[in-house]
């Protein structure tokens, strides 16, 4: 036998042995130099993160220049024409509904639609209409409102309808654009709404001189409630006379402050195209889509309505920067990044020309409502905020279906080719992938467990976002690479045992080196199969952005197809190129590493809301949920990244960087250095004035009345004590407090000085005016007095009622049969300004076992439960709360919703045995 010796060992490979093609495996020279240094595989993950961070800031905060009045000229938009209605309305402060300054709003906003009257073009009709709404009932099916009935009355919308004048048709073809101006109590809300008012304004004054070619008219509505339930567009699509002309719908919202106004929801693929083809600066992602519909964020807008009461087409925007602020009193001039309002406002001007003028727009609009179907669904987003893509969500499923079948007859021949060996490695490699999701997600849940314990918060990186980076990133970074090295060495042992029976030639060195090169190309494909589960799950469910996990499964797959792949199953493997993870993951990062880390941010400022019934969570949820989105989103998007990194010799090295980046962190939030809440990014905590009168028998007693304390942010309240040192609050899950639409499960009450501020007048009665059974079917009528309050909140017990009317003066406003309950109760919400009735009448329809289930529960002397429960807010703050609200930390900030009561709440009930 003729042998070659190699270059610097002492072993040899016979020729007949060794074919021609594996002289590129040459384990006979220095090994090192083909292994990766720590350098390269640094240099790779700052690239592949400073990519990541460049796409995000490209495409998420690369805003236009705001441009002035003359700059804009008299067709433009002028984001410095739009800010000065902003300045306005926020310098009114806080403007809920009922409030004085409302109504100034109101007028101010009807004000400057007159001037827009005045000057628009002469050969352009502009009608302008106060609307003052009738009392009206409001139940919606799904979403934040179910088991909700939703009241209202006495509110007050601005109306503006452009249309050309020689079009008469046009007056019946309406394309509506809506918004609110009513804030919530805890907020000037510079972005939600004031933002939207001023662009709808400068909107109607640009559409104004433009709407004498239109085929369409545009309504502009500035409607009130909405921070109430979505009142005022409930009013308006079931009450005013131009309703029934409206065949489009847009919402414009806000859920943070500034940035870019974002697509986030859309019904028809018609609709979305037509602005993708018009938009200056596209922004629009249906992931948003998916995650809003899912549930996970919990708030509703005014599209909700225009879509299930409406049956409206339509497209619905919103601000999503900086979360945190939303409805509290950050939500401030100071925070609007300029070139905000221009994006959203050149958007806007350029479809609503575009849309008001097109003939197929409108007749695909008539189509749309009186079909109403979901055939035109649509897969929308954009590529860097430069180009919008949108294509139907049956061609979607067609196109995702044939990646499917496809990637699954590559990878069926390919195991078949394989043998038992090839399916064996095949399984292996997909532990892998299971253990690196298993351990990247324990890592950092168990940092969120310790984060309450060492921290002075429990959620110590709001403020400052970017700690999550290394309080969760890094964990969950070094996590995903121990799982999937597992898996590697699992992979290995298995591949020596295959390489001793059909390699027995090769020498220990080059079988361990080629060993090495193959289970680090099975660990790489395995990434396919992860994102290739994702595809098929997301098109089986028909989730929108699962096209996500088309281009994270294509793109690489394409690359080492090229490069990397060999149709001869006798070669041996070659050592990945870096060239190949650069281009396969080129697209990837460019299509949703921006969106990735935009969810991160949104999550991250949702979580100081997180606790719904304050305490009724554990401190370490919000934590958990933050670790968990962030483990995830590693997993997926680092699967190829680290395949590379298990035969490097300095894989200790990148591990102890992750550990000291992680240490870093840990150290500055929990010494304090860098401080979870600043002034401008604040903790939620909320001051009430309650006066609870449910205990009071027959007017025997006195209301119990106390100053009560508590938080939508996980936590204690133990620093913000230290500067109410003097005011008496005592702390504990003791002081539990039902608000009707929430529980305070975890709080802080005082009796300080709460006997003033109040009077008894105040205090709303039930009061039970008959009590009957007729044909053994109970039925007792409730007068209820909510005094002055004009906004309240009615529990009604569903587990004793079945079935209840409410009646005001001789008008029934809400009638029998289809009632829904969460937890066991159906919640009345009523919102309306200063002359809206304040005494109702209850009839219950107790259910067939209630009655013995009450008496039997009466008799033996249990606890009875209430049977209605009632809260009243008065938007006023008394003299104690006022010296709280003062002495509080700047860190810390009310925080408003439908569901939260007014700085003065009284709390009122009847007990089941009535």
């Amino acid at each position: 036998m003729i042998s070659r010796m190699p270059r610097g060992q002492g072993s040899s490979v016979s020729t007949r042995e060794k074919p021609k093609g594996d002289r590129a495996v040459d384990p006979n020279e220095d090994n090192c130099k083909h292994r990766r240094g720590a350098y390269l595989l640094l240099g790779l993950l700052i690239v592949f993160l400073h990519g990541s961070w460049s796409v995000y800031r490209f495409q998420f905060g690369n805003l236009p220049l705001p441009l002035d009045a003359k700059q804009a000229g008299k067709r433009g938009f002028s984001e410095a024409s739009a800010l000065e209605h902003v300045k306005y309305l926020t310098s009114l402060g806080p403007h809920p509904v009922g409030s004085d300054s409302l109504d100034i709003a109101i007028q101010y906003v009807y004000a400057v639609a007159e001037k827009i009257k005045t000057t628009a073009h002469w050969e352009v009709d502009v009608q302008l209409e106060l609307f003052h709404t009738d009392i009206g009932a409001n139940r919606l099916s799904k979403g934040l409102f179910k088991g909700k009935t939703l009241l209202y009355s006495d509110l007050k919308h601005v109306l503006l309808r452009v249309v050309p004048k020689y079009m008469p048709e046009a007056e019946e073809n309406l394309i509506l654009v809506s918004s609110h101006i009513d804030t919530v109590s805890t907020t000037e809300g510079a972005g939600d709404c004031s933002s939207c008012v001023g662009v709808m304004l400068e909107l109607a004054r640009g559409v104004a001189q433009w709407a004498h070619g239109f085929k369409s008219g545009v309504l502009f509505l500035f409607n009130t409630g909405e921070e109430e339930g979505l009142d005022g567009a409930h009013s308006f699509i079931t009450q005013h006379h131009w309703r029934n002309s409206v065949c489009f719908a847009i919402d414009l919202e806000a859920m943070g402050i500034s940035g870019k106004s974002t697509l986030f929801q859309g019904t028809d693929h018609w609709a979305l195209e037509s602005f993708a083809a018009v938009a200056k600066y596209p922004s629009a992602q249906i992931a948003s889509q998916d995650i809003f519909h899912s549930g996970a964020i919990k708030s509703a807008t005014d599209f909700q309505i225009y879509q299930e009461v409406a049956g409206l087409p339509g497209l619905d925007f919103a601000y999503t920067d900086t979360t945190s602020v939303y409805h509290t009193k950050n939500d401030k001039m100071k925070l609007l990044k300029p070139g905000s309002l221009q994006h959203i406002g050149d958007n806007m001007l350029a479809f609503l020309l575009h849309s008001a003028a097109s003939p197929n727009f409108l007749k695909n609009a008539q189509q749309q409502k009186q079909e109403n179907t979901e055939q035109n669904k649509a897969v929308f987003f954009d590529i860097l905020g430069m180009y919008m893509v949108v294509y139907s969500q049956r061609l979607a499923t067609m196109f995702h279906n044939s990646i499917i079948l496809q990637s699954l007859l590559i990878w069926g021949t390919s195991l078949l080719m394989g043998g038992r060996s090839g399916l064996v490695s095949f399984g292996i490699s997909c532990l892998g992938t299971i253990l690196m999701l298993i351990f990247s997600i324990c890592l950092p849940v168990v940092v969120a467990f310790i984060l309450p314990h060492i921290c002075p918060f429990p959620v110590p990186y709001i403020a400052n976002p970017w700690l999550i980076i290394g309080l969760f990133g890094s964990p969950a970074l070094l996590g995903a690479f121990i799982g999937q090295h597992i898996g590697f060495i699992l992979l290995k042992r298995h591949l020596r045992c295959v390489y001793a029976i059909t390699k027995p030639g090769l020498t220990h060195n080059t079988r361990e080196y080629v060993i090495d090169l193959e289970a680090e190309r099975w660990i790489f494909k395995s990434g396919f199969v992860q994102w290739l589960i994702v595809l098929i799950l997301g098109t089986y469910f028909k989730v929108g952005s699962s096209y996500i996990a088309l281009i994270w499964l294509v793109s690489p797959a394409f690359a080492y197809g090229f490069l990397e792949a060999t149709l001869s199953p006798v070669r041996l493997p070659k050592q990945l190129k870096v060239v190949t993870l650069v281009l396969g993951m080129a697209a990837p990062v460019v299509s949703s590493a921006g969106l990735a880390v935009r969810m991160a941010d949104v999550i991250v400022g949702s979580v100081v809301r997180v606790d719904r019934n304050p305490g009724g969570l554990p401190d370490w949820l919000g934590n958990v949920i933050v670790a968990v989105a962030i483990a995830i989103v590693i997993c997926f998007m680092f699967v190829y990244l680290l395949s590379y990194i298990h035969i490097s010799g300095d894989k200790r090295s990148l591990g102890l960087l992750l550990c000291i980046f992680f240490g870093l962190s840990l150290a500055l939030v929990s010494s304090g250095i860098v401080p979870a809440f600043t002034e401008d990014v604040a903790r939620s905590v909320n001051v009430v004035h309650v006066v609870d009168a449910t205990g009071i028998d027959d007017g025997n007693r006195e209301p119990l009345s106390y100053i009560s304390l508590f938080s939508n942010t996980p936590g204690k309240l133990t620093k913000e004590l230290v500067d109410l040192g003097d005011e008496e609050f005592f702390c504990g899950r003791n002081m539990t407090t039902d608000f009707v639409t929430f529980t305070m499960k975890y709080g802080c009450w005082s009796y300080k000085d709460s006997s003033t501020g109040w009077s008894k007048s105040e205090v709303p009665t039930l009061r039970v005016e008959s009590d009957s059974v007729t044909d053994g079917a109970r039925q007792t009528v409730i007068s209820v007095d909510t005094k002055s309050s004009t906004r309240w909140s009615l529990g009604i017990n569903k587990q004793e009622i079945d079935d209840f009317t409410v009646q005001v003066d001789s008008e029934k406003l809400v009638l029998l049969g289809d009632k829904t309950e969460v937890d066991g109760w159906h919640t009345i919400q009523f919102a309306g300004g200063k002359n809206s009735p304040t005494k109702f009448q209850l009839t219950l329809y107790w259910s067939n076992s209630a009655t013995e289930t009450s008496r039997r529960e009466a008799k033996e002397g249990t606890h009875v439960p209430l049977l209605v429960k009632l809260r009243t807010d008065v938007n006023r703050v008394t003299p104690q709360v006022t010296n709280v609200l003062e002495k509080l930390p700047r860190w810390s900030t009310p925080f408003g919703k439908s569901t939260s009561p007014y700085t003065l709440a009284f709390l009122t009930g009847l007990r089941v045995n009535i």
